[in-house]
């Protein structure tokens, strides 16, 4: 039976107009040589037919959700509606994609059908079309989200489209399963909170504790109440030059980038006259292992992110021992304890989120900072080449900016989503990071710190 864990429940029901939770990833293709005039409504009938959706996109929620006992029932997704042809107007450049992109990605999905939109689009320029896909987070988290996109492409150019998928065999809960659902799910977080309870009080202590560091997250103007429209804007940094350094430095290039994003973000602020005298904070979500029943498999800890300091060595220090020691208890726990202590993080948000009191409440972190990985190799769908990927994230209310990375091929592509009624020239914050980057690498050059 595929129920719902706890975390996808809070993740479905922190659902709202204005913060639709819907996750997605924008993939840009180039033509293969010789390729059709129709080669994009050939991908686009491809998809439509659906013969490679794994689960849970060929299902829809069913149960009783305010008992905990909302599960995936198997059905046949309609291709007319979730699979939509969209064309860019002439040029096709990189503004209408964005447009479009960020007015698909401001739409909540339908809660009665499966939790997934498809988007082939074509009319970009120099011989490209983009595919936008997008799912609800309670369906699945970026990790799931790339395995599956992995699945539909392949490495070989000459392949042909994939096929098969995970099947869903579940059908309806009986009364009994539904009436023991929500006692035993007590019982199971109960047991695991308070084995937790130690633990949390040995995470609040030392300089670099991630409980600290949330404790002290200041207020900014990240953190207003959301409206329900999202920009999106993108950069792109060479692998090669974050491995390098993260190297010279002894540190990861995770570590890197955040460190860039935080001297994106303190220069974007300062530029606004909106700069908090603390630092701000950012919350980072780790991957954990996961089964078949898991959709959602990542808990996280909190980082300060240096805005307080110019010197950029300086604030890639401080980014480094604190996810040094966060991912240290946080490995420190069990898989269950993982999980409830990813719903303990979360509930403060759902309880915000439904009692209009986000903008009130003392912040946990500033805003979010998620890392995923599709690999080294080039891919492919139905010939056409893959050149890179936007991941795309949602918003709480009270947090409206989120920032994740993706690594593929040769490059780390960073898709940084906004709320579109308080954070002005996004795009400016992208090109902040690629910058930082470069002061990293300077800085290091000259002999500094």
């Amino acid at each position: 039976m595929r129920l719902l864990t706890p975390v996808d429940h809070a993740l479905l029901r922190m659902e709202s107009p204005r913060t639709p939770m819907h996750i997605g990833a924008l993939a840009i293709f180039r033509l293969p040589p010789g390729a059709p005039h129709d080669f994009v409504r050939q991908v686009y009938r491809a998809f439509s037919a659906l013969a490679f959706l794994p689960f849970p996109y060929d299902s829809r929620l069913a149960g009783l959700p305010l008992a905990d006992a909302a599960y995936w029932k198997k059905t046949e997704p309609d291709p007319t509606y979730h699979v939509r042809l969209d064309a860019l107007p002439s040029p096709g450049g990189e503004a209408e994609l964005g447009a479009l992109v960020e007015r698909l990605h401001s739409r909540p999905l339908d809660l009665t059908r499966p939790l997934w939109e498809a988007h082939v689009i074509e009319g970009l320029e120099n011989d490209r079309f983009a595919f936008y896909f997008k799912a609800h987070h309670c369906a699945t988290d970026g990790g799931a989200a790339v395995e599956t996109i992995k699945s539909w492409l392949s490495t070989d150019p000459e392949a042909g489209p994939p096929t098969g998928g995970e099947v869903d065999t579940s059908g309806d809960l009986s009364l009994l399963q539904r009436l023991t659902i929500l006692p035993r799910r007590v019982t199971e977080g109960t047991l695991a909170t308070a084995a937790l309870l130690p633990k949390l009080l040995g995470m609040s202590v030392g300089p670099e504790s991630f409980v600290r560091a949330a404790a002290r997250t200041p207020s900014s103007v990240l953190n207003t109440r959301l409206g329900p429209h999202r920009r999106v804007a993108v950069e792109q940094v060479p692998l090669a030059t974050l491995k390098q350094f993260a190297s010279a430095a002894g540190t990861t290039v995770n570590d890197v980038v955040l460190a860039a994003v935080g001297g994106a973000v303190r220069r974007y602020l300062a530029e606004l006259s909106a700069l908090p005298e603390a630092s701000l904070t950012a919350s980072v979500p780790i991957g954990l292992s996961r089964d078949q029943q898991t959709r959602n498999a990542a808990t996280g800890f909190v980082t300060p992110l240096g805005t307080d300091v110019d010197d950029p060595l300086r604030r890639l220090a401080t980014v480094a021992a604190h996810t040094r020691r966060g991912k240290q208890d946080v490995d420190g726990l069990s898989r269950s304890s993982q999980d409830y202590f990813a719903l303990i993080g979360m509930t403060p948000l759902l309880l915000a989120q439904h009692a209009g009191l986000a903008t009130r409440l003392p912040r946990l972190f500033n805003f979010t900072v998620s890392n995923v990985v599709l690999g080294r190799e080039k891919r492919y769908l139905l010939g056409a080449e893959l050149e890179y990927v936007v991941p795309i994230s949602f918003l709480v209310d009270g947090y409206g900016l989120n920032v994740t990375l993706i690594g593929y091929a040769d490059s780390v592509t960073l898709g940084f989503v906004g709320c579109r009624d308080t954070l002005p020239h996004l795009q400016r914050l992208a090109e902040y990071t690629r910058s930082a980057v470069a002061e990293l690498v300077a800085a290091t050059a000259d002999g500094h710190g």
